[in-house]
């Protein structure tokens, strides 16, 4: 299978070049804002920029040189990383990001750091944070010590506190070119990776339906003559026990809706593009109350079945 580096360890960044431009031309001018908001779909790359820029701040572009070598395997004294953490237990990452997981940022940004430079956190999947912890986080950039700067990632701002946001320069990044794509996974069939939306995460996460059995569910529920048998069923809780196509299959059907709103909305049926439109935002909205309340896969696919059929 085919992978992508770890975050920390991308040599190149492929895209988002106006991005990288804007937040080189602000550290230059040596007015650097002290919080940045890194936006975009998931799997686009936002993590991989964000160790990018703490390597233009700590002087570790080059990888052969100490300070690069440090950020590659993570031990660079001026870089902390917040991120879920895994629950080796349930084989799974923690639902959200608390507040004793963001505890150790005001201590290390008051700390020295080496050579007199900057200090730099990344909060990865800052729309995880909870409530405690996204106050917490906001004291800090309320009151930034010097040479502090803080980059937060999230492929859904809107779940942020809005005084979090405010608190924060934007760089929203967009999706990647067919080129940029075949270029980061070149061994990719290329159907799928149009399918991915410029997203080399996605895409890689797309591969995962193998037998295209997934995709072959999926055109069940939005085929016309779209029955509930028992062998529907029998299918559909076989793979709710598998984590990976479970998580496809959700994917999948939301993908589906939105396309749907887009071709309708093409046609210039506004009426009926919102509808799918609501029914995507419904779908999302199940999706994220499954997730964060371990609710039963079976009864919230009945929920969506719903939403989604006649």
């Amino acid at each position: 299978m085919t992978l992508l580096p770890e975050p920390r360890s991308v040599r190149k960044i492929i895209g988002h070049q106006e991005a990288l431009k804007e937040f080189r031309a602000a550290f230059s001018s040596g007015r650097l804002h002290h919080g940045w908001l890194i936006t975009g779909p998931e799997g686009i790359g936002k993590a991989s920029l964000a160790f990018h820029l703490a390597r233009v701040l700590l002087n570790g572009e080059d990888f052969s040189a100490p300070a690069g070598r440090r950020i590659t395997v993570g031990t660079h004294g001026d870089l902390l990383e917040i991120a879920r953490a895994y629950d080796a237990k349930k084989e799974q990452f923690k639902k959200e990001i608390t507040v004793a997981d963001v505890q150790p940022v005001q201590s290390f940004f008051h700390q020295t750091a080496m050579d007199g430079g900057w200090r730099v956190v990344i909060i990865d999947g800052a729309e995880y944070l909870n409530r405690f912890a996204a106050n917490a986080l906001l004291k800090v950039l309320e009151e930034p010590p010097a040479k502090t700067v803080m980059l937060l990632t999230t492929s859904a701002p809107g779940r942020l506190l809005p005084t979090l946001r405010s608190r924060c320069r934007l760089l929203s990044l967009s999706p990647l070119s067919d080129q940029e794509m075949k270029t980061l996974l070149p061994a990719m069939d290329g159907a799928l990776l149009r399918k991915a939306g410029g997203s080399p995460g996605r895409a890689l996460f797309l591969s995962q339906d193998k037998k295209g059995e997934i995709a072959s569910l999926l055109d069940c529920i939005f085929s016309p003559h779209f029955r509930m048998d028992n062998d529907f069923w029998q299918k559909i809780s076989s793979m709710t026990r598998d984590e990976r196509l479970f998580a496809l299959f959700c994917d999948g059907m939301s993908a589906i809706v939105a396309q749907k709103a887009r071709e309708i909305l093409a046609e210039g049926n506004l009426a009926q593009s919102a509808m799918w439109a609501e029914k995507y935002t419904a779908l999302s909205g199940l999706w994220q109350k499954l997730e964060q309340f371990n609710l039963d896969k079976m009864v919230t696919l009945r929920e969506a079945f719903a939403l989604v059929t006649p």
